[in-house]
C-alpha cells in the first residue's frame, strides 16, 4: 500500500494475495482490520464497504512545482511510451513483410527456373520459325471454306436422314431404337459425335 499509494478495498487486497499467497478472504479482512487499528493503515467506510490507504502522515508534503514537474515527466514518459509503440508496430510490421518474402536461396532457384523455361520457349520459336512447311493465309482461308461447307453439308444430311426415318416410323409397329437396330443406322449420338458449329 506504501509502495503504490492508492486505496484498496478488501476485496481488491484478497485478490491480489490470493494470486500470490492463496490466503482466504476473511482473514485478508480480518488482516485490514488489525492493521487499521494498530494505526499502519487508514481506512474509510462508504456505504457498507470499507476503503483502506497508506497514511498521508508518513508522505513529504509536495508543492506545486514539484507536482508540475511530476506531470511535465508523466506527459514526457507518456510521450515517450506512444512513439516507442509506434517504431514496434512499424517494426513488427516490417518484420512480417520480410518473413513473407522469398529468401535470396529461393529467389536464385526461381531465377534458375525461369531462365530455363525461357530457353524452352526460345527453343520452341527458333523450331517453328526454321520450319518449312508453314500454311499460308490462302491456304488457312480455303481449309476454314472447305470445312464450312462440309459441316453444312451433314446438317442438311442429318436433317433429311432424320424426316425419312421420321416418316417410315409414322406407320412403324416398333419404337425408334428397335428400327434403327433392324435396320443398321448408327447415328451420330450412338457414335458420341457433336455436329460442330460454322
Amino acid at each position: 500500500m506504501n509502495e503504490k499509494n492508492r486505496p484498496y478495498s478488501s476485496q481488491d487486497v484478497f485478490c491480489n494475495l490470493q494470486k500470490q499467497h492463496g490466503l482466504g478472504k476473511t482473514a485478508v479482512v480480518k488482516a485490514m482490520d488489525l492493521l487499521a487499528l494498530e494505526g499502519k493503515i487508514k481506512e474509510k467506510s462508504y456505504n457498507k464497504q470499507k476503503i483502506y490507504f497508506a497514511d498521508q502522515s508518513q508522505f513529504k508534503d509536495v508543492d506545486d512545482v514539484e507536482l508540475k514537474a511530476m506531470d511535465a515527466q508523466i506527459s514526457q514518459l507518456s510521450a515517450d511510451v506512444q512513439s516507442i509503440t509506434q517504431s514496434c508496430r512499424q517494426l513488427d510490421a516490417e518484420l512480417k513483410e520480410l518473413n513473407s518474402a522469398l529468401t535470396t536461396e529461393e529467389v536464385m532457384s526461381e531465377i534458375k527456373e525461369l531462365k530455363a523455361e525461357c530457353s524452352g520457349y526460345r527453343a520452341r520459336v527458333e523450331k517453328i520459325k526454321s520450319a518449312t512447311n508453314h500454311v499460308t493465309p490462302e491456304e488457312r482461308e480455303k481449309v476454314y471454306t472447305d470445312r464450312n461447307v462440309y459441316v453444312k453439308e451433314w446438317k442438311k444430311r442429318k436433317r433429311l436422314a432424320s424426316d425419312m426415318m421420321d416418316s417410315i416410323l409414322e406407320g412403324y409397329p416398333k419404337s425408334k431404337k428397335q428400327f434403327l437396330e433392324e435396320v443398321g443406322v448408327e447415328t451420330d449420338e450412338d457414335c458420341k459425335v457433336v455436329v460442330p458449329s460454322t
